[in-house]
Formats: C-alpha cells, sequence, structure tokens
C-alpha cells in the first residue's frame, strides 16, 4: 500500500478532523502550553488531511481561526484574572524570565504585540497571557487578536491543505521507501527532541546544570576541568552545549560509520531512496540542486568564505581566522581519510567526479561546518533571544545544500548523514577550542557588506565555472 494512502486511511471523519484543528490551533496559542505542542508539525499534518479528503478549505480556516482566537482569549482571561498568582505558579516560579521576556515584548510593540506575537515563536504563548496582566483593555484585544487570527490561519494551513491534494500527483513512492523515510523522519524528530531538551538541561536553568555546578564546587579535580575551558574563571561560560553536541555527534558518526562500513556498498534504504530520487523530474528542482552543487565545491566555497577570511586577516582576528579556516582545511583532509576508509563507490559519477568517492558527502560536511560556524560566530553578538534564529537559518541553508546531493544522484542518503556528523563534530570541536580565545572585538563585522561580497562571487563562480 502506498505511504499516503496508509497514512490517511487512519485520519478520522471530516467533522472530527475539524475539530481537532481547532484543538490544536488552541492548545498551540495558549498559554504555556503552547511551548511543548509542536504547533506547525501538528497542523501540518491535520491540513494535509484535511486537503486529500477534498475537505472544505473555508471550513479549515475557519476551525483554525476560531480555535487560535479561543486559545488567545483564553490566556488573555487567565492573565485578567490571575495577575497576582501567575507568577507564583509552575512554570513561572521556576522561570520567571519566561514573563519577563514576554513583557519587554509586550511593552516594546503595544498593542502591535498581540498580532506580532503568534509568529514569533519564543513568546507567542506568552504576550495574550502579558496583555491580560498589564489590563490591556479588553476590546481593542478582542479586535486585535481576531484580524490576527484570520491572518495567521492561511499562513499555518494552507500550505499542509494544498499539499495533501496535490500529493498523489507529486510522488509516487517506490516499494520499501515508505518505511525508510518513516524511520528517517522520527528518527530526526526525536534527536531533534532530545538534544533541545538536553541543551536546555546544560542552559543556567537546567537541573544538569546545577548539578555540574555543585560538582565543580564540591570536587577539586572536577572543578580543575571545568576551570581548563575558561579563560580565566568566570569570563568565559563552560561550553557545556558544545561539549554536549560533539559527545552526541561523535558517538552517532562512529556508529553509522561503523554500520556503513559493514555493509559492502549502498545500505538497504540507500536504493529505496535513491530510486524515490530518480523519479522527481521537475526541472527547476534538478537545475537549482546543480546550482548548489557547485556552490559547495571547492571553489564555491572558497570564494564564498574569502570576504569573511580576508575580513578576519585585516581585523587582527587571528584566532577565529585560524579556527575558521582550519576547520576548513580540517573537514576536507578527514574527508579524504574517510573516502578512502570506506572506498563507496558514487550511485552515479560524472566526468568531474570521476575518481571521487561517496562516503561521507564532502559537500555535506564542509557545508555545515561552513554554516554552522558563521551561525556560532554570529549567534555571540546577538541578543540572547534571537540566537536560535541563527540557528534555525542555518539549518534552513544546509538541509536545501545536502538534499541537493540526492537530487543530482551523486550520493547515497547514508553519505548525506555521516557528511552532517562529521560536520558537527568538526563545528563542536571548533567552538570548544574557540571558547578560549572567545573576545568580543572593537569592531563588529560589516555583515551585509561581507554577505553581498560572498553573494556576489558565488553568483560569478555559478555564471561563469562549471563544476570542478
Amino acid at each position: 500500500m502506498n505511504l499516503t494512502h496508509w497514512l490517511y486511511s487512519l485520519s478520522p471523519s471530516p467533522a472530527l478532523l475539524l475539530l481537532i484543528v481547532a484543538a490544536i490551533a488552541l492548545l498551540e496559542s495558549f498559554a504555556v502550553v503552547g511551548i511543548v505542542v509542536p504547533g506547525v508539525v501538528l497542523l501540518g499534518a491535520a491540513s494535509s488531511i484535511a486537503g486529500h479528503q477534498e475537505i472544505s478549505v473555508w471550513l479549515l480556516l475557519i476551525a483554525g481561526v476560531i480555535g487560535a482566537f479561543a486559545g488567545d482569549s483564553l490566556s488573555f482571561w487567565l492573565g485578567r484574572t490571575q495577575q497576582a498568582r501567575i507568577p507564583h505558579w509552575w512554570p513561572f516560579s521556576r522561570h520567571p524570565v519566561w514573563l519577563d521576556r514576554g513583557h519587554a515584548f509586550f511593552a516594546r510593540h503595544g498593542t502591535l504585540s498581540i498580532a506580532l506575537g503568534r509568529f514569533v515563536g519564543p513568546v507567542r504563548p506568552f504576550v495574550p497571557l502579558i496583555a491580560g496582566m498589564m489590563s490591556m483593555p479588553s476590546r481593542r484585544f478582542f479586535i486585535v487578536n481576531a484580524l490576527s487570527a484570520l491572518a495567521w490561519a492561511p499562513v499555518y494551513l494552507l500550505p499542509g491543505y494544498w499539499l495533501g491534494q496535490s500529493w498523489d500527483q507529486l510522488v509516487t513512492l517506490p516499494p520499501g521507501a515508505e518505511r525508510w523515510l518513516l524511520t528517517l523522519t522520527a528518527s530526526l524528530l526525536a534527536l531533534g527532541l532530545l538534544f533541545s531538551w538536553f541543551r536546555y538541561q546544560l542552559g543556567s536553568e537546567g537541573r544538569l546544570h546545577g548539578w555540574l555546578e555543585r560538582q565543580h564546587a564540591d570536587h577539586p579535580t572536577f572543578g580543575t576541568i571545568w576551570r581548563t575551558f575558561c579563560s580565566p574563571p568566570p569570563a568565559q561560560a563552560f561550553p557545556l552545549a558544545s561539549i554536549a553536541l560533539l559527545l552526541t555527534s561523535l558517538a552517532g558518526l562512529i556508529a553509522w560509520t561503523t554500520w556503513v562500513l559493514l555493509h559492502n556498498g549502498p545500505l538497504p534504504m540507500d536504493r529505496d531512496i535513491h530510486e524515490l530520487a530518480a523519479m522527481i523530474e521537475q526541472r527547476w528542482l534538478v537545475g537549482s540542486s546543480q546550482t548548489l552543487a557547485e556552490i559547495g565545491d571547492k571553489l564555491g566555497i572558497t570564494v564564498l568564505m574569502a570576504p569573511w577570511l580576508l575580513w578576519l586577516l585585516w581585523a587582527r582576528r587571528f584566532a577565529s581566522l585560524l579556527h575558521l579556516g582550519g576547520a576548513i582545511a580540517a573537514v576536507g583532509l578527514i574527508n579524504i581519510a574517510f573516502k578512502r576508509l570506506a572506498g563507496r563507490a558514487r550511485p552515479d559519477t560524472p566526468d568531474y567526479l570521476t575518481g571521487s568517492l561517496s562516503y561521507p558527502s564532502a559537500h555535506t560536511s564542509t557545508i555545515v561546518v561552513v554554516i554552522g560556524l558563521t551561525a556560532a560566530f554570529a549567534a555571540q553578538v546577538m541578543p540572547q533571544r534571537y540566537r536560535a534564529y541563527a540557528y534555525w537559518t542555518a539549518i534552513l541553508v544546509c538541509a536545501p545544500m545536502a538534499l541537493s546531493r540526492l537530487v543530482i544522484g551523486v550520493h547515497w542518503a547514508s553519505d548525506l548523514i555521516g557528511g552532517a556528523l562529521l560536520g558537527l563534530v568538526v563545528c563542536a570541536i571548533t567552538r570548544i577550542s574557540y571558547q578560549r580565545y572567545q573576545r568580543l572585538g572593537r569592531e563588529t563585522p560589516p555583515w551585509a557588506w561581507l554577505g553581498a561580497a560572498s553573494v556576489v562571487l558565488i553568483s560569478l563562480r555559478v555564471l561563469l565555472f562549471p563544476p570542478v
């Protein structure tokens, strides 16, 4: 049975599905609950099923608007009636900074914060609650709440609805591919949630961080290890997030590479996913993938990073220059060693890749290092509340670069996973090493000019030079 038919066979009746959409929209907008409910994923899945069942798009949008309006209204009512008690409730009693951020956002944007808050993840579940606590006029709140819900529903529901309507026409999965796609998707979601939880626990408010602090105070030997990563203490924070990333990505790389080496050729999933990628016939997608391949090759990475490396040299940021340049060089050398160790042939080898082996994907590992470290360096000069956007932007850039290798047929899916894990290992080691030298320089990098220079150079590379 086709994957889509199997999934849709489990779908509820149209009336129940609309009720589910309204409930998800309500919970996604409700105070505190919206933090833990993966609303985007759930709404996307539910609206896709609605599109497949050809439920009226107007009924779907109405359900979403009602749910979103009700969720924010309940949060507003809660803030209005329980103003004095809310700071003493869990989780605000443990994380008062959440209320502080909501207050700051509301104070900065006023009435407009109700509309903006629907589309800003970190403060979305708190703004209506804060508006109630700060005694915003009810009539004004409900008008803005209704208008913002009308704008929010199409943005969150229509993409999934259109996908559900056209999914059968877009692709028919080959036998076996659905099993691997479901497994990979579930694994990525589980790993993402696990790493997010682990990273939170290592933050200043996490229990694991508190335990490590106590060990630091109670055990001199552990304290010495702790201070090794601070220069001088307590000028820099212990790089717990980077340590966690190194341990998890290194363990994943070792396990994944071992599995690859134990197989004589591609993994069972590789052929199924390769067959699926070969069925994609959209010319624009293949052309875009070829362009991304040119951006991620040796010449592309060189011209992409040249303005940034030259600026670091000019600004005498030698520690940053050596770490960034060294990471790019290191991942290149490690890729050569891994490719020779695995000795795996590519599914397809064009002329410009003659003699090049498959595992791991050098494009993937290199772009993860380049974009990941760029995001990390950018995040350190950004306000704390905006740093997550730097990392999400990096993910949105790296994912298409990696998947383009599947579309043009020069890598197996397992090559991309190995390349991504290798890139994360190099990123983590680089960040841990750089921690001792991390200082905010007097000059802020001219982000706009350096970015524009990179865009111009990479455009010239794509237009004037063939792949190398």
